[in-house]
């Protein structure tokens, strides 16, 4: 165990008579320094350039396809608006077009087909607050309304 004790004090005193700072290493580590600030510096750029590109993976998770489950829909809806603001998705054919491509089965792929075909049919922009209104009066759970009127009229106050 002392020869191993021994082994290890000197490895370490090996490192440390070469970790001496002299004016030479001094200027080499500023030149490190320098270089490691200017590779850094390239890095942010190209990072900032990749983002603006769409080459970065995005922080917001893909919210998924919806299935017209309305109990599902507001949390789907408040993912699929997350999603779209950090893909930059801004043009309002855009986002419908993303919108209606995670619109599948039951219910919400009939919608979608109808949407799709109304908008072959259309030559202009359509209205993004519309389609919003619609999407939202299609697919909203009603019963969540319902079920928040019916526990204000049998609310009581305890005693």
């Amino acid at each position: 165990m002392s020869s191993r004790r021994t082994n290890n004090i000197e490895a370490l005193s090996e490192q440390l008579g070469s970790l001496q700072i002299t004016e030479e290493a001094s200027t080499s580590d500023k030149q490190t320094d320098t270089e490691i600030l200017t590779a850094s510096a390239t890095m942010a750029e190209i990072s900032q350039e990749n983002r603006q590109a769409g080459l970065l993976k995005n922080i917001v998770l893909d919210p998924g396809w919806f299935d017209g489950d309305r109990t599902k829909f507001e949390d789907w809806w408040r993912g699929i608006q997350l999603f779209l603001k950090s893909n930059k998705v801004i043009e309002t054919d855009d986002r419908i077009t993303a919108i209606l491509a995670h619109l599948r089965g039951g219910i919400a792929g009939i919608y979608a087909q109808k949407k799709l075909d109304e908008l072959d049919k259309e030559l202009g922009t359509q209205d993004w607050d519309d389609f919003v209104k619609e999407i939202k009066t299609m697919f909203s759970d009603k019963s969540k309304a319902a079920d928040a009127e019916w526990k204000i009229e049998t609310f009581k106050q305890g005693k």
